[in-house]
């Protein structure tokens, strides 16, 4: 059974920074895109960031230069550091994982399938 379980997110001022962690039970990275998606209240939710099975690395526009994506294969953990984080960051933050199976998502200019999701970690950023 896969289980993610994501960690690290809280309460920041504008500016600040946090990283997200998601580790990974009952699941390979290998071979698999990775993914941090993003669901504010009352809107989308969107891929914020996403790791393609080559290890490119993909961001949306409003967290390039801000946001690293990154992954440790041998501690099956995902990561997110988000720096000069600002208000409209806020939102419950999901970490992916990807299987053929799964539903189709768009993270930048990655497609990828991705099947598996977390419980959520919530970001908050107070100006």
């Amino acid at each position: 059974q896969v289980q993610l379980v994501e960690s690290g997110g809280g309460s920041v001022q504008s500016g600040g920074s946090l990283r997200l962690s998601c580790v990974a039970s009952g699941y390979t990275f290998s071979g698999n895109a990775m993914g941090w998606f993003r669901q504010a209240p009352g809107k989308e939710r969107e891929g914020v960031a996403a790791i393609d099975v080559d290890g490119s690395a993909y961001y949306v526009d409003s967290v390039k230069d801000r946001f690293t994506i990154s992954q440790d294969n041998a501690k099956n953990t995902l990561y997110l550091q988000m720096k000069s984080l600002k208000p409209e960051d806020t939102a419950m933050y999901y970490c992916a994982a990807g299987h053929p199976w799964g539903a189709w998502y768009r993270v930048a200019g990655l497609s990828a399938r991705f099947a598996y999701w977390g419980q959520g970690t919530q970001v908050t950023v107070s100006s």
